[in-house]
């Protein structure tokens, strides 16, 4: 039985919202999977539109694989919301 993943639901996020508060609400969603599942989280740090930074914790912290749920999961996610992404960071 294997789990997957769906696109976060993203349909009580107005559009017009400001692009931290869309972003923070997506980063929620994915901390919620990955607590759900793996015993860790994420947390937005900050947003300027163009850099992300999350904190990971829980199981997350220290974990070997972080960087694939850094860069596979978050990263990964966050790009097909906000095309315009260059970069995120774990601090």
């Amino acid at each position: 039985m294997g789990i997957t993943f769906t696109r976060p639901d993203t349909n009580g996020i107005p559009a017009e919202a400001p692009a931290e508060e869309r972003m923070r609400a997506l980063i929620e969603a994915l901390s919620a999977y990955i607590e759900t599942y793996h015993g860790g989280a994420v947390e937005m740090v900050a947003f300027d539109g163009e850099t992300l930074q999350i904190k990971m914790t829980g199981a997350c912290q220290g974990c070997p694989l972080s960087p694939v749920t850094l860069h596979g999961w978050v990263e990964g996610t966050v790009r097909q919301f906000f095309p315009e992404l260059k970069r995120v960071e774990a601090v």
